[in-house]
């Protein structure tokens, strides 16, 4: 059985995805009960980016589309979305705007999502709640077998909410 599960780190300035795939293979099936092994291989990485100095309803525009294409073309089965994290006011206002765009676009094509705090993500990858972000970002790699960690920061970030997803399915 496969699964396909894009992770999202919200943003107005810079939106991170991450799709992974999970596929569940049966190595033996001969003796109750059967054997399987879980692989997961990164399928694709990346951020959206909106001008800062493009007029506000322009730059959701934009967030709205380029959701929209990345859903059209990715086709996920679950998505997955780190909740908001209050820290500076006009930053989290800006962060809310993003989120509500992008739980329109996830409605419009009735895809199934689930959040994750940041302190989740890093108890799933690293096994401890105030993880590093490099900490979590080296999880990200080792878990992908990748040769190093995805760049931008927001897409290592997607990744990891996307792993998150997985290991509580």
């Amino acid at each position: 059985m496969e699964k396909l599960i894009l992770g999202l780190d919200p943003g107005l300035a810079i939106l991170g995805f991450g799709a992974i795939v999970s596929k569940e293979d049966t190595l033996d099936c001969r003796q109750p009960p059967p054997t399987y092994q879980t692989t997961v291989n990164m399928v694709d990485f990346g951020i959206i980016t909106t001008p800062a100095n493009q007029e506000m309803g322009q730059r959701l525009c934009t967030l709205h589309d380029d959701l929209h294409t990345l859903v059209t073309e990715i086709k996920p089965d679950l998505v997955a979305i780190e909740k908001l994290f209050f820290y500076r006011m006009a930053n989290t206002i800006l962060v809310a705007q993003a989120r509500g765009v992008l739980m329109l676009v996830l409605a419009q094509h009735k895809l199934p999502y689930v959040e994750f705090t940041p302190a989740q993500i890093k108890q799933a990858l690293t096994g401890y709640g105030n993880a590093e972000k490099y900490d979590v970002q080296e999880a990200v790699a080792r878990e992908l077998n990748l040769d190093r960690i995805p760049k931008p920061d927001d897409a290592a970030d997607a990744l990891a909410v996307a792993l998150t997803a997985l290991f509580h399915i």
